[in-house]
């Protein structure tokens, strides 16, 4: 009877061999240096995704402040809307707060893409609400000034009480652009509504502000973010539509009722190629 290749041989004791094994592997100094690295790419994922969450509260919230800011078009009153958008976006502060705790000793740079769409969402709301109190255009500095934050919310700089800490959340120039150039979007469906409410005057000053916003980035040109680039061309569209509503009013405004207005207005709109844009 032929014996089967093995036979004969002494076995080595498998579990001690494995026990051996797992604790020249615990010992490792790379094994152990990649749990280490594990650990921190798990803690860097789990900040990233909670990022992502408060970003997108904070687009929630900031577009219901810039829908609730068109209403201001058909009220005779707007004071009650411009302070119910002033609590709104004092929330979407607060929200920006823990974005700016979740970054305390972080590098902005690694998590920039989780909350950038909220910051320039925010920045849209804010200079919305802005040229509506003031009819100007709200700089970089006044919203980074808006976003300093205490730990515990109580008091100012101040009076800070002992021990307590300052927080800051610096909107980037890229972020302040892309959010301007997204205003422009909100301040022609304004001026639509404007023309709809008879009201001759605001469509004029938008056309104006938008040019002038048009030019600014203009002398940005290809040196910019490349997001710029792209909604320039919506916001050429956008000033396309607004002037083309102020020379229906200027030219025929008088022979049309204030109550067609915004259908005359529409109807020329559309007929605007939005290949083209403006030139």
């Amino acid at each position: 009877m032929n014996k089967r290749e093995g036979d004969g041989v002494p076995r080595k004791n498998t579990d001690a061999v494995q026990e051996r094994d797992g604790s020249t592997n615990s010992s490792s100094p790379v094994i152990a240096a990649f749990k280490v690295f594990q650990q921190e790419l798990d803690t860097k994922h789990d900040k990233y995704e909670r990022l992502v969450k408060l970003s997108r509260d904070v687009t929630i919230e900031s577009k219901r402040t810039i829908f609730l800011l068109h209403r201001v078009t058909s009220v005779t009153d707007p004071e009650p809307i411009l302070k119910e958008a002033e609590v709104k976006l004092e929330g979407v502060r607060q929200k920006i707060g823990q974005i700016a705790e979740e970054l305390r000793g972080e590098d902005i740079h690694q998590f920039h893409r989780a909350f950038t769409p909220g910051i320039q969402e925010f920045v849209e709301a804010v200079s919305f609400l802005h040229y509506i109190q003031h009819r100007s255009l709200i700089s970089l500095e006044e919203i980074n000034a808006r976003l300093v934050f205490m730990r515990a919310e109580k008091g100012s700089a101040e009076d800070l009480p002992p021990g307590a800490q300052v927080l800051t959340f610096q909107v980037t120039p890229s972020d302040y652009l892309l959010g301007v150039a997204d205003l422009t979007g909100e301040l022609m469906r304004m001026c639509i509504s404007s023309v709809g409410n008879g009201d001759i005057d605001t469509p004029f000053q938008l056309s104006q502000f938008l040019r002038q916003i048009h030019d600014g980035f203009s002398f940005i040109g290809n040196t910019g973010p490349y997001e710029v680039s792209k909604k320039l061309h919506t916001l050429r569209q956008s000033l396309g539509k607004v002037e083309d509503a102020c020379y229906a009013l200027k030219v025929r405004g008088s022979e049309i009722p204030k109550h067609m207005l915004a259908d005359v207005f529409s109807s020329r709109s559309a007929l605007i190629d939005p290949e083209e844009g403006v030139i």
